[in-house]
């Protein structure tokens, strides 16, 4: 029997999927779904490839309730900028969680991937940061420092943004953007310890293998999110930082063990307090949150299967007749 699979391209979705605030509630809801324990997504798929300077990550989920499941295929090929491509591309594929029949294929070139990382920044922000940001800080230069910024905007409307990044004029031009987009002040600093220091709400967004962030800069009513650390080896927070704060939270304790800041933590034995809390058993109060204003929490995103499943049905129902139908 023919039937119809939608082929949208990342032009296409650009323009029907903004990063709003329904965005972020959609991605919430896959948080409370992990922390109720029903969903079913397998480990990340990860190959590393040296020899071209180049990664894979394949991640997937089964969310029970949602119409359809998504397999998210994401190659970073880092030498591509010299041969004028960009660094990372993939798509999504969108399967019927009552037939396995596929449903859409979203050629979104990681677009997706970035709008749902970003949205998954707000959520912690918006579980885990004070009522009151005044500044936020953001450590990075790239699509994901700003993408951050706009999100966590959406939920904790700082006033003042400074950004860090190893590249001063990237940093710059970052501050520049933000600035724009988000009508705040903006200002490059010279020292991300400085920037720790005057911000209550920082975003680590770096491929850092060493920490970018010490535990002595952690201060009263501080909330930091790491989420550059999504493969082995990757860390951005000092592993005693963990131990420091007042409440560590996982987007998912078995990949952070292995992919995340937990990871080095455990490494180090500094990380003695057991089983973390995960985001979503915060969102739905099985865990405490944030208890006080005064307190120094820490949320270490290494970006999930039940992510890309949530936009991705979420986007197949808002898109009408974006994107060109063929018949299978």
């Amino acid at each position: 029997m023919a039937r119809d699979i939608r082929i949208v391209t990342e032009a296409e979705l650009r323009q029907a999927v903004p990063l709003n605030l329904t965005i972020v509630d959609v991605i919430e809801r896959a948080f409370s779904a992990l922390g109720h324990g029903t969903v079913v997504m397998p480990p990340i798929l990860s190959m590393e490839l040296p020899e071209v300077h180049g990664e894979v990550d394949v991640k997937t989920a089964y969310i029970p309730g949602f119409d359809g499941f998504a397999i998210k295929v994401s190659p970073g090929f880092f030498n591509n900028p010299a041969l004028g491509l960009p660094s990372l591309n993939g798509l999504m594929i969108l399967f019927s969680s009552k037939t396995g029949l596929v449903e859409a294929v979203f050629l979104d070139n990681g677009y997706l991937t970035d709008i749902r990382t970003a949205a998954a920044g707000a959520v912690a922000a918006r579980s885990l940061a004070p009522p009151n940001v005044e500044t936020a800080g953001v450590i990075g230069t790239g699509v994901q420092a700003r993408l951050q910024m706009q999100a966590a905007h959406l939920v904790r409307p700082f006033g003042q943004v400074l950004v860090w990044g190893r590249d001063r004029q990237k940093a710059e031009k970052c501050a520049a953007d933000l600035a724009d987009s988000l009508h705040v002040d903006a200002f490059a600093v010279s020292d991300p310890k400085e920037l720790v220091a005057q911000s209550q709400l920082v975003v680590t967004t770096t491929p850092a293998r060493e920490p970018v962030i010490r535990a002595d800069w952690l201060h009263p009513g501080l909330h930091i999110t790491a989420m550059g650390a999504d493969q082995t080896g990757k860390n951005e927070i000092d592993p005693q930082a963990l131990a420091a704060c007042d409440l560590y939270v996982c987007d998912s304790v078995s990949q952070c063990e292995v992919s995340g800041e937990l990871e080095a933590a455990l490494a180090q034995g500094s990380w003695t307090k057991g089983t973390p809390p995960e985001l979503g058993q915060i969102i739905n109060g099985a865990r405490q949150g944030r208890a006080s204003d005064d307190q120094i929490t820490i949320c270490d995103l290494t970006g999930t299967g039940a992510q890309d499943t949530a936009i991705a049905t979420h986007v197949r129902t808002i898109l009408g007749d974006v994107g060109t139908s063929i018949r299978a």
